[in-house]
């Protein structure tokens, strides 16, 4: 086992704060544990959110053994397992390292890479993302410098069809049908190179970043001085070109909403069907996570669900009957489709409200847009694109629309259940 795989000191931070620059990168890992108001934290990063039966095994043990029996599923496509003893660090560590989930103590919270889920599987997309994924795996935990990361610094692939470039990554490689693009941050530039060289790039990029963010303390592209942020994308062309990398500066725009599979079976595939099922509010508890995570490969998804693949089309009918008894959502018929939260109270010290039992409680008829609640004004987990934003606060809960990065307050409803849930069913009904 590895020697740095002990817990380190808890420190009074909330899941989901941002990471404050001022006492370094405090980011949430699966070797430092956080302190929450319902007991330890730790985050375990899953790049494309892609776990095989034998790893979701070892997550479902180590949600049993040491944690409150359930595994939360991040906007990240990442797991968290929550209510943790303090002292249980090195065990937990040495349980994830031996299934192959910490390839490296270094460089595990800066294992930050969603893909787009569906890529290789219905026909979609320019290309299959897979050998970027474990490219791009392999080069981050090889690199020295890519521990300079934050824990916040995100990558995405996206296989061309625009679901996860549209989540506002620092660095996004798309497919292309003549290789790959690179976007840096969030501007419609673009880096045309060849598939082959897609991880590559990525990592330079990031290295690039690393040293334009060393006078300004940033810790992701967005947080560049605006001067510095319009240079990077030349300084990462030098730095390809220099490595021999035949690259071409280019324009694409950035997707502007990030769609979700739809929830059912995924169309095509030859003898084997994939299944794609939505998780309310991203919490899984040992019977469902066991009834996935036996069925196949499963890919976790930035919109807190899952696709199982590898699954053989007799047993599909089955096993979505399966999934829907144990109260997952496998169809748009569901009244949690498109409904997300952060933990909330108890769990979360910040929070002024029990927003998982508020969204439960104003849970109806599926709506055109999705809705998240929020216990205080960050937000965490918030998706991207176009929803209804209910946020609690100290005179109720506010409701607005948000689109396009601008939101519109529609009401204000205070301490009334049945007119709350009026007031978010009218807002999730009104697309403009």
């Amino acid at each position: 086992m590895l020697a740095a795989m002990s817990a380190s000191p808890l420190t009074p931070s909330s899941p989901g704060d941002a990471c404050a620059r001022s006492s370094g990168d405090a980011c949430p890992g699966a070797l430092r544990l956080h302190r929450a108001d319902d007991g330890a934290l730790a985050r375990i990063r899953i790049p494309g959110g892609v776990l095989t039966p034998p790893r979701a095994a070892a997550l479902g043990q180590a949600a049993e053994r040491f944690g409150d029996g359930e595994l939360h599923l991040t906007s990240r496509g990442n797991v968290q397992l929550r209510g943790l003893a303090p002292d249980c660090g090195a065990e937990l560590a040495g349980l994830l390292d031996e299934a192959g989930l910490l390839p490296s103590a270094r460089h595990e919270r800066v294992r930050n890479v969603v893909a787009s889920p569906l890529s290789g599987l219905d026909g979609l997309g320019a290309l299959d993302i897979r050998p970027w994924l474990t490219g791009l795996d392999r080069l981050l935990c090889g690199s020295d410098r890519a521990t300079a990361l934050s824990g916040r610094f995100l990558f995405a692939l996206d296989d061309g069809r625009g679901d996860v470039d549209a989540l506002g990554a620092d660095l996004t490689l798309l497919g292309h049908d003549e290789g790959a693009l690179l976007r840096i941050g969030d501007g419609d530039a673009v880096l045309r190179v060849p598939s082959s060289d897609a991880p590559r790039a990525a990592l330079t990029a990031a290295e690039a970043f690393l040293d334009s963010a060393r006078d300004s303390g940033a810790w992701r592209v967005k947080d560049l001085p605006d001067a510095v942020a319009a240079e990077l994308p030349a300084e990462a062309v030098r730095r390809l070109r220099q490595a021999g990398a035949d690259v071409t500066p280019d324009r694409r725009p950035r997707t502007p909403e990030a769609l979700p599979p739809a929830p059912g079976p995924v169309p095509g595939g030859r003898g084997e069907t994939a299944l794609s099922v939505g998780v309310p509010l991203g919490r899984l508890d040992l019977t469902q996570w066991r009834l996935l995570s036996s069925a196949g490969e499963l890919r976790l998804t930035p919109w807190r669900g899952a696709v199982v693949t590898g699954i053989r089309t007799d047993r599909a009918a089955g096993l979505l009957d399966g999934l829907s008894g144990a109260g997952l959502i496998t169809g748009p018929g569901s009244p949690w489709a498109g409904v997300g939260a952060c933990i909330g109270r108890p769990g979360c010290a910040k929070s002024l409200a029990d927003v998982r039992a508020d969204a439960g409680a104003a849970v109806g008829p599926a709506g055109r847009l999705p809705v998240y609640w929020s216990g205080c004004e960050r937000r965490c987990g918030h998706p991207h694109g176009e929803w209804i934003d209910v946020v609690a606060t100290p005179g109720g809960h506010r409701i607005s629309h948000v689109r396009g990065g601008r939101t519109t307050e529609t009401a204000t409803v205070r301490d009334d259940p049945a007119a709350l849930a009026a007031a978010v069913a009218a807002a999730r009904g009104t697309r403009t």
